[in-house]
């Protein structure tokens, strides 16, 4: 009969070595980090005013901060990052860890 300890200590194993080697996982797929939710055609110049969101984003909880930038058309900071946090979570980014800068355009 195992100890509530030897439950845990296996348990804290196999959630190391599912973190340690992500291949192994079949969950699909993990988006590239650094990706904004701009199209291809448009650069940053091409907008006129709005803001840019610049997150710090996750995929799973003990992984390293990766950058989202999103660029929004809103005038208003709070609705920039509210669009910005929203389009990474429909970017594959389930975890938003906090907000690096919010720069108008």
């Amino acid at each position: 009969m195992k100890t509530e300890l030897q439950e845990f200590e296996e348990s804290m194993r196999r959630q190391i070595s599912a973190f340690q080697n992500p291949k192994e996982e079949k969950k699909g797929p993990r988006p590239m980090p650094d990706r904004g939710a701009k199209s291809p055609g448009q650069s940053a110049s091409s907008y006129k005013t709005g803001h840019l969101v610049r997150l710090a984003v996750r995929t799973r909880a003990l992984e390293q901060d990766s950058v989202f930038e999103h660029h929004s058309s809103s005038i208003s900071k709070l609705e920039a990052q509210l669009e910005a946090e929203k389009a990474a979570k429909k970017a594959g980014y389930p975890i938003i860890g906090h907000l690096i800068e919010i720069r108008r355009l």
